[in-house]
């Protein structure tokens, strides 16, 4: 993976703005009431969301290191791990778009290890201080979702803990933009990026994403 990896992972954070409003708009909503009344909502999602991210960057790191571990054993194994990866991601850029659903399937491989988690959540409510968010965002940060585990296959392809980590983090950065804006009430911006056209884009940028992966890939094993 090149340096650029931190930057494109950010980018596909941002893309899947989309699929964010539709999967954890409920979440949000939801997560209102564990705030105190009159507390301001903005350090609360700014907590939950560090909870979140800190979570994705732990699953880059270990996905990171299993990637090291199997290119370590396979010949050729980075160019095979890329391959996954360019292919999750363009059928990530399906999914976004609204050509392909079945991204769906996958998001149920982490069900049963949610069920374990998800009871977790409920203990550390309501809070008492945005502090008592963090830990509440780090379990909701392993919900089954699509887009997470299509990104997850970067940090497998990356070869490395810390790029793994790197990766998943610029990813979790991506999607804090979108996050927060939902937290706030920003219901324009919300029902906009749920307009067709706006998938589509963002949908066909992930396509481009993927193509030029798969390209990398193809151009590592041809040498």
């Amino acid at each position: 993976m090149n340096d650029l990896s931190f930057f494109s992972a950010f980018v596909i954070g941002l893309a899947g703005g989309v699929h964010c409003v539709g999967m954890c708009g409920g979440i949000v909503g939801a997560f209102a009431y564990a705030v105190p009344k009159n507390a301001a909502m903005l350090p609360y999602t700014l907590a939950y969301n560090l909870g979140r991210i800190c979570s994705y960057t732990l699953a880059g790191a270990l996905t990171g290191w299993a990637g090291y571990l199997f290119t370590r054993q396979v010949n050729m194994g980075i160019v095979v791990l890329e391959f996954v990866s360019g292919i999750f991601l363009f059928l990530l850029g399906l999914y976004i778009a609204g050509w392909w659903q079945g991204l769906t399937k996958i998001e149920k491989l982490g069900s049963k290890f949610w069920q374990v988690i998800r009871p977790w959540s409920k203990k550390l409510l309501p809070f008492r201080s945005p502090l008592h968010a963090v830990p509440y965002g780090m379990v909701w940060g392993w919900l089954p979702c699509g887009l997470v585990y299509s990104v997850l296959t970067w940090s497998l392809a990356s070869g490395s803990a810390i790029q793994g980590a790197k990766i998943m983090a610029g990813f979790g950065l991506g999607t804090l933009p979108i996050m927060i804006l939902m937290a706030t009430g920003f219901n324009k911006v919300q029902s906009l990026i749920q307009k067709p056209k706006v998938k589509t884009f963002m949908g066909v940028l992930l396509l481009l994403f993927a193509t030029i992966q798969l390209f990398h890939a193809m151009s590592g094993s041809i040498k």
